[in-house]
């Protein structure tokens, strides 16, 4: 087990490094931050962009910039953005909790809702329910996240008033977007356990608990469900990951401040230093969840464990 700590370790330190340094090469072809802050300035000379330049640190060599922002990144000193003078890590600390909470609870809503149909679904395979929810689960696929969005906005905070529009200021603010998310991701995890659950309901041990008399529930969510969580586990890692950096539309609509949203404004102000830094946070989480999932594999099933 150590050595395959040790192995996946190594893994995540190649890809960071990987990431970061793609990131940073590629986002230097994005313009020149002296530009942009200086945008609207009239007479704007050479010396006036060279005197930015060496008060952001751009004087210097690509190298030695990339090596600073590491030695940074090791340390938790990720420089101060250039928009605004704020301490970068004082940035991510303050909006990654946002997304982590409202990604865990997307999650959340979609294993509650699909968990169950899914299995249901499987259970009465061909049967008027199971149509339905594939059918609806084909609906949900076939909704943009920033529609599904606007129409929460609008049924539940402009006609209804029930729930506050945006914002993060109280725990109502988290329920439209959380459903928002995890009625998207239930639309592809409802199907995934539908068709894991019906080839392990073909296999012999589970002829063999239902000839022993077990009940159906013990069957179905002891027995069956437990040998298809694998898929299903590896796909909520891949989803996780992908919720990180991928709810800017669903953040920006809700006016939530996370991580996407960060990143999202330091693109636009070409701010090399918050999204360097986020960039590689994001890419610190999504291999860890990536190790998360390969532990939990062998707490499901121990075959895992002893390979």
């Amino acid at each position: 087990m150590i050595q395959f700590l040790i192995k996946r370790v190594l893994q995540a330190i190649f890809v960071v490094v990987a990431v970061t340094l793609i990131v940073a090469l590629a986002i230097r072809l994005t313009g020149d931050p002296a530009v942009m802050m200086l945008q609207g300035s009239s007479n704007v000379t050479q010396a006036d962009l060279d005197r930015i330049h060496a008060a952001l640190g751009l004087n210097q060599p690509f190298y030695v910039q990339y090596f600073e922002f590491m030695r940074g990144l090791v340390t938790w000193h990720l420089g101060k953005s250039f928009q605004g003078d704020a301490p970068v890590s004082d940035l991510i600390a303050n909006a990654l909790p946002l997304t982590l909470w409202l990604s865990v609870a997307s999650l959340a809503v979609s294993i509650i809702i699909s968990v169950p149909l899914g299995i249901h679904a499987a259970v009465k395979k061909g049967g008027w329910s199971d149509q339905l929810i594939r059918l609806l689960s084909l609906v949900g696929l076939s909704f943009p996240n920033f529609w599904l969005a606007i129409m929460m906005v609008l049924l539940f905070s402009v006609t209804l008033k029930w729930l506050p529009p945006s914002g993060a200021t109280d725990p109502s603010n988290f329920i439209m977007p959380a459903v928002t998310i995890g009625i998207i991701l239930t639309a592809t995890n409802v199907r995934l356990v539908r068709s894991a659950m019906l080839e392990t309901l073909q296999s012999q041990y589970i002829m063999v608990a239902r000839a022993k008399g077990l009940s159906e529930p013990v069957v179905l969510y002891k027995h069956a469900l437990r040998n298809c969580a694998i898929p299903l586990v590896t796909y909520l890692g891949l989803q996780f990951g992908g919720l990180l950096g991928g709810i800017v539309v669903v953040e920006r609509i809700f006016a939530w401040p996370g991580i996407g949203s960060l990143a999202l404004d330091a693109v636009y102000g070409c701010d090399y230093p918050v999204l360097q830094s986020v960039i590689a946070v994001l890419a610190l989480l999504i291999v860890g969840a990536n190790l998360l999932v390969d532990i939990v594999y062998g707490l499901i099933d121990p075959r895992i464990r002893v390979e």
